[in-house]
């Protein structure tokens, strides 16, 4: 696992790395190339007062105010997405073996909310690490693979094609 997190405010290209049977797992931050705002990309991001519509806030007590607070809310998390303040990402681990880079694309995550109102980002710390035994198989295929290729390959008869 990943013994270090991402910090509370992250850049793209910031990278944490652990250890793992011999493997240096590399877990980086890429931005999502998708250009949809959060309110294309999430269902029911604006609350809705409709109780078959994405984002019913609920009936109940004092529903005006609660949907006025989360309208409220909605336009705040929507004016930071727009300042750039928060953006989405991929979170993308690749693997390496004394120096030696397997895999620079083991596995990934995207439309990951980096930088969100009110978090930590620990979110993103804990998608790296779900993400780590996909990124390890991913290497030991790239050794197999190898490992079937060198005995053509030390004996010369390894051609390009």
């Amino acid at each position: 696992m990943f013994t270090e997190g991402f910090a509370s405010f992250v850049c793209p290209g910031d990278v944490i790395t652990c250890e793992i049977e011999g493997f240096t797992v590399s877990a980086r931050i890429i931005p999502d190339d998708c250009p949809d705002p959060p309110d294309q990309r999430q269902d029911g991001f604006w609350p809705s007062l409709y109780k078959d519509a994405p984002g019913f806030i609920g009936p109940g007590n004092n529903f005006r105010a609660r949907f006025a607070r989360a309208q409220a809310e909605a336009e705040a998390i929507m004016e930071g997405w727009r300042k750039g303040e928060w953006f989405y990402c991929g979170i993308v681990l690749s693997v390496s073996l004394d120096g030696v880079e397997l895999a620079p694309h083991a596995a990934s995550l995207w439309g990951i909310e980096a930088n969100y109102p009110e978090t930590d980002n620990s979110s993103l710390t804990e998608v790296a690490g779900k993400l780590l035994p996909e990124a390890l198989a991913a290497a030991r295929e790239v050794l197999a693979r190898l490992a079937t290729l060198a005995p053509d390959v030390l004996a010369g008869k390894h051609r390009e094609s």
